[in-house]
């Protein structure tokens, strides 16, 4: 029997090519664990994948409990791809389809580690990241508008974020300003920063 003459074998073929048709949602999910598999930050591009909280968190978990001792970079999982990376006490995820290419996903994740990176200025960890909670997200969302890639550049996207790190040097020259009394030159330098 062919296709064209058992109409539920050809509807199954049909349903597998729309399957593995490609998309621009290639993104279901990304979040950032502590050393100890606590939620620093997720976002769920899927409504259907994981819908309740405790759902994600389950999730979460096992993702965690495969992948805080194992010397790899990505993991299947419950149906998903994920690829990860650990950082002093911090651990980065980003999942995405069984059928999705993983250097896309790679180089998302590359691209997140990278930006957090120049804006934390090499200080990847659980402490600065909490501090800086609020840039975190905006370079997530820079990265990716969901699950759809925006950007894999991280000069790009801390850019994008506007969230420059003002030097030392320039905050001497503010404090000295403020102790002396010099009003103008901190106007001046403020319009250089």
């Amino acid at each position: 029997m062919t296709a064209q003459s058992c109409p539920r074998q050809h509807c199954a073929t049909t349903m597998d090519s729309a399957a593995l048709e490609p998309s621009l949602y290639t993104v279901k999910a990304v979040f950032i664990l502590d050393n100890d598999g606590n939620r620093l930050l997720s976002k769920y591009y899927d409504p259907e994948l994981y819908p309740s909280m405790k759902e994600q968190k389950n999730f979460e978990k096992n993702v965690f409990n495969k992948t805080h001792k194992a010397d790899n970079e990505i993991a299947l999982l419950e149906g998903m791809t994920i690829v990860y990376k650990s950082s002093i006490d911090l651990f980065f995820y980003v999942v995405g389809s069984v059928q999705e290419n993983e250097l896309m996903l790679m180089a998302v994740l590359n691209c997140l580690f990278e930006s957090l990176s120049l804006m934390l200025r090499k200080n990847v960890e659980k402490r600065t990241l909490l501090d800086n909670m609020d840039g975190v997200f905006l370079v997530v969302d820079e990265i990716i508008d969901g699950g759809v890639i925006l950007e894999s550049d991280p000069q790009q996207v801390i850019e994008k974020v506007n969230y420059r790190c003002v030097s030392e040097q320039a905050y001497g020259f503010v404090l000295f300003d403020y102790i002396t009394g010099n009003v103008e030159g901190q106007g001046e330098r403020r319009q250089l920063l």
